[in-house]
């Protein structure tokens, strides 16, 4: 779940948005370019060339070779936060769009190149964070009658599926890559705890347990390592996820088990909101900010 937020509290300071990647191997940290403003939440495409990121409302392609970002239309969904997400086959994108009549979040899919967009989910809040491995199920949180859970729709459009219903928040909602689960996090122990479910719901596990709030699960495409955001405790109320905090970009595996740091960074909101590895599994892309 992400609002678009107000940039107040930085208006006062000037903001650098860091867009980087890391060897999970070798802990090696590569800028790939800076900007001076705030863009969020970088999707990796499938052959390797770009990232897709999220800034002002707008959906951005940036080039890794030769570092230059053009904006994809998307027509009149020109109010998007960092929840976006690529088709398995990448030719297309699904975002969530803050709706011009109510201001609520809706999710469309536009394709990736450029064009008209589709809605899919006419109820809302509703905020995407999932595709599924064949493309034909759409992830995401949602609020209804006053509680946010996890839901699923068809991809093409049709009758949303409710899969969780606990008290508190359940956000999310990532396939894994041979479909069979779905990964997400939920303060339904306390704190905010990385979890794992059936793709039809069924059979929760908790896969986090330390004292920290844990976010934003993305299982890397070979299907071995899970990467998430962790805020220190007492930082952030269990069920927010604010920008401009020290936070953790943690690795575990899918099995379970030990977590290890990969990289500690001022970021949050905004770092890894979307699924952010490399096609190899090697690296990731995030965002770091700087306040000057």
């Amino acid at each position: 779940m992400d609002e678009l937020r107000s940039n107040e509290p930085e208006k006062a300071h000037q903001l650098t948005s860091v867009l980087e990647t890391i060897d999970i191997l070798t802990g090696e940290r590569r800028v790939l370019a800076e900007f001076n403003h705030r863009i969020e939440a970088p999707n990796w495409t499938s052959d390797g060339k770009r990232l897709i990121y999220n800034s002002g409302g707008d959906i951005y392609a940036f080039d890794i070779d030769a570092r230059t970002s053009t904006r994809i239309d998307s027509g009149f969904v020109r109010s998007c936060n960092n929840d976006h997400v690529l088709s398995p086959d990448n030719t297309q994108l699904a975002v969530s769009h803050h709706t011009k009549e109510d201001g609520q979040s809706r999710i469309y899919i536009f394709p990736l190149e450029g064009g008209q967009p589709a809605l899919i989910t006419p109820m809302a809040p509703s905020y995407l964070h999932g595709w599924s491995p064949d493309g034909a199920t759409l992830a995401y949180c949602a609020e209804r009658n006053g509680q946010y859970d996890i839901y699923t729709i068809p991809a093409a459009g049709g009758v949303e599926t409710q899969l969780t219903n606990t008290p508190g928040l359940d956000d999310g909602p990532e396939y894994s890559p041979d479909g069979q689960h779905i990964w997400f996090n939920s303060v339904r122990t306390g704190l905010m705890q990385v979890w794992r479910m059936n793709a039809d719901g069924s059979e929760p596990v908790q896969m986090t347990f330390d004292e920290s709030n844990n976010w934003f699960p993305h299982v890397s495409p070979d299907g071995q390592t899970v990467a998430y955001l962790s805020y220190r405790k007492g930082d952030v109320e269990p069920g927010d996820h604010p920008a401009n905090k020290q936070v953790e970009i943690r690795l575990m595996s899918s099995r379970g088990g030990a977590f290890r740091t990969l990289v500690q960074l001022f970021g949050g909101q905004g770092t890894i909101n979307v699924n952010s590895w490399s096609p190899d599994s090697i690296r990731l892309a995030f965002v770091s900010y700087r306040l000057a």
